[in-house]
């Protein structure tokens, strides 16, 4: 307390309000600086990142990813047999699935082949000729990541009616 004026003392001593000075109305400027000045700091937006990584991407990647599977064909090929059951299924996706009895030797057990068809005409066509033999011809799409677009991978392109 050596530093302060005898007021103040007296003011810390019986406890009273120190005295202030009074500051003037208006601010001191900063002296201006040769320095060029720097840009204010712009903030990240880290909501849309964390967005864009947390559901865009992998999003974009699985729609990538159906895409390629839908569009590039495994294998290709043609069965003959007699539709034994064929209807329209989904929840939200509606596709059409059946089953090719395939029968080799009559009094013999049918192998089944389980199929998809996302066509109308080809499903009409396939409708109109349940219980008669069928030539179904088909593409495999291995690893189509949802049944959205059908519970095989094997997509029936084309159907010929056959003689008994």
């Amino acid at each position: 307390m050596r530093n302060l004026s005898r007021a103040i003392q007296c003011a810390y001593m019986f406890r009273l309000p120190v005295p202030r000075r009074r500051m003037a109305k208006t601010q001191p400027q900063p002296a201006p600086s040769t320095a060029p000045a720097m840009p204010a700091k712009r903030r990240r937006p880290w909501r849309l990142i964390a967005f864009l990584c947390l559901v865009v991407l992998p999003a974009g990647g699985l729609a990538l990813y159906t895409m390629g599977t839908l569009s590039f064909v495994y294998s290709r090929g043609e069965r003959a047999g007699f539709v034994q059951k064929f209807s329209r299924k989904g929840w939200l996706c509606k596709t059409w699935e059946g089953q090719l009895a395939m029968v080799n030797l009559p009094g013999a057990m049918p192998e089944m082949f389980y199929f998809t068809v996302r066509n109308d005409s080809i499903a009409r066509l396939i409708n109109s000729n349940i219980g008669k033999r069928v030539a179904l011809t088909y593409e495999q799409h291995s690893g189509v990541p949802t049944s959205c677009f059908g519970d095989t991978e094997y997509y029936v392109v084309g159907a010929v009616p056959g003689t008994q």
